[in-house]
């Protein structure tokens, strides 16, 4: 059961992933047919952030109300129907507000199906009993119709909503407004919250930075982010082990560490460089978030509450993020902007002993018990 539970949970992070990825690598075509300044761009990428962070706070109760295969398959659904819109909206359309209504769309799609496979997965990394969150995030990767139709069906074999997450008593500790008073999650939070927006600063302005930046071809730049997206895999891939042999807390400082070398190769170096930064900033950001995850569900009671308010604070990122570097855009250009990367890897490594194993996950065995 939790072996099948697992490929299911591999499956949604994967489709998830084309999802994002079919709309987020089209960003320099999308700036360049409906002829947006670095500041335009920026406040359309808003609208859906604005999506993402009205969808999280309820993504808990939505989980908790009908089970977290029911929420991905919801989520499936608007993902698919908001790429239809960004589709005729760039294509058809030209119209920008048509634009950043499809991103809202996908956006909201796009969080609560998040939420509710993160809590899949650390219900089963938790059954697994060893670090497996990083190797759910490495599938993530783009298309609208295998979204819909491997998204709807997979989550039929997730584990059964009872053995999701212990039951609480009903208590206020139960209930899911009381986890933004816990320090522990707001710095779990914290760090999420630069992962994230290491991680969606890359997404959506690293081929339009090599593009503008470095002086190059559309197909270089879209190059650039495929390189991103491959070193990042490769890291979370990788990482899981990492993870186990040598502990949260060690791991997620060297890689925020990578992330910033990284930006400041793409930002300064030349276009070989770059590219280098392109895999070293990949890798840098390809942990934060799943240990994030993980770390906000070590209390499996506690996990759809804590889960919700971690990825409510991670994905102020995608508010922060896209005006915020739009506007620097604007004054420095796309390219210099970046350099905001590695000015939040100190807030990140100060916050990160927040993730260190507690609980079960401290005690966790090096191999998995039979299924």
């Amino acid at each position: 059961m939790t072996t099948g539970a697992r490929n299911a949970v591999l499956a949604t992070f994967a489709v998830n992933g084309l999802g994002f990825a079919s709309w987020a690598s089209r960003i320099p075509a999308i700036r360049a047919q409906l002829d947006l300044t670095p500041g335009e761009l920026g406040r359309t990428l808003l609208v859906g952030a604005l999506g993402s962070v009205l969808a999280l706070p309820f993504a808990g109760r939505v989980i908790t109300g009908v089970g977290a295969a029911r929420t991905v398959a919801i989520g499936v659904i608007v993902v698919a129907a908001g790429l239809l819109g960004l589709g005729a909206a760039v294509d058809v359309l030209a119209d920008v507000w048509a634009t950043a209504a499809a991103i809202f769309v996908i956006a909201v799609g796009i969080s609560l199906w998040d939420v509710a496979m993160n809590h899949e997965g650390a219900a089963v990394e938790q059954r697994l009993a060893r670090t497996v969150m990083p190797v759910f995030h490495a599938c993530f990767s783009g298309a609208a119709l295998v979204v819909l139709l491997v998204g709807l069906w997979v989550p039929r074999r997730f584990l059964p909503r009872g053995l999701e997450v212990a039951e609480g008593d009903g208590s206020v500790a139960d209930r899911p407004a009381s986890a933004w008073r816990e320090p522990r999650t707001l710095a779990i939070g914290l760090v999420v919250l630069v992962a994230a927006l290491t991680e969606g600063t890359a997404n959506d302005w690293i081929a339009l930075a090599v593009t503008e930046g470095h002086d190059q071809p559309e197909e270089i730049g879209v190059l650039a982010f495929a390189t991103f997206l491959a070193a990042m895999t490769a890291g979370r891939l990788l990482g899981a082990r990492l993870l186990d042999r040598h502990g949260r807390v060690p791991v997620l400082r060297v890689l925020f560490g990578l992330a910033a070398v990284g930006s400041l190769l793409v930002v300064l170096g030349d276009t070989l460089a770059a590219f280098v930064g392109v895999v070293l900033w990949g890798v840098g950001a390809s942990l934060g978030f799943p240990t994030g995850m993980s770390a906000a569900a070590d209390d499996p009671q506690r996990a759809a509450a804590r889960l919700s308010v971690v990825s409510t604070i991670g994905y102020l990122a995608f508010i922060v993020g896209p005006p915020l570097l739009g506007l620097l855009g604007d004054h420095v250009g796309v390219l210099r902007s970046l350099l905001l990367v590695g000015l939040l890897a100190v807030p990140a490594v100060l916050a990160v002993p927040a993730v260190r194993e507690r609980g079960a996950s401290r005690n966790r065995p090096r191999t998995a018990p039979p299924t």
